[in-house]
């Protein structure tokens, strides 16, 4: 593996780590951003931040690599709900510019092909 292949590696894992563990730091951000139609708001906000950790934590073990990755982007196609909640309903988020709202929907798809492509990569 070339130290490129393995930084994008270990920020991607590092990254999912940071964003699994935000979800308990900042709770009430990521309340705000479930779509009303979903259920058990608080459940899934925890979930979805352990399940993030798990597959940040997966991608530093080979043995889990590929598996990681395919977890990481289920959990994406997971959570883009709630960032299509973000871009559709701007006035429920003040703080954030809606321009940001609006980019973070293709940045999904982003992070979708990194995750792919950095836990395919072989020791």
């Amino acid at each position: 593996m070339t130290t490129r292949n393995r930084v994008s590696l270990y920020a991607l894992g590092l990254l999912f780590i940071a964003a699994g563990a935000n979800h308990f730091v900042n709770t009430a951000f990521y309340l705000a951003m479930m779509p009303p139609y979903l259920p058990w708001h608080y459940e899934l906000v925890m979930l979805s931040g352990i399940l993030e950790i798990i597959a940040g934590l997966g991608v530093f073990a080979m043995r889990f690599r590929r598996a990681a990755g395919l977890f990481m982007i289920l959990i994406m196609i997971g959570v883009f709900p709630a960032n299509l909640h973000m871009a559709l309903n701007p006035v429920a988020f003040p703080d954030a510019p809606v321009w940001l709202l609006y980019v973070r929907l293709p940045l999904q798809g982003v992070l979708i092909w990194w995750a792919w492509v950095a836990t395919r990569v072989e020791e």
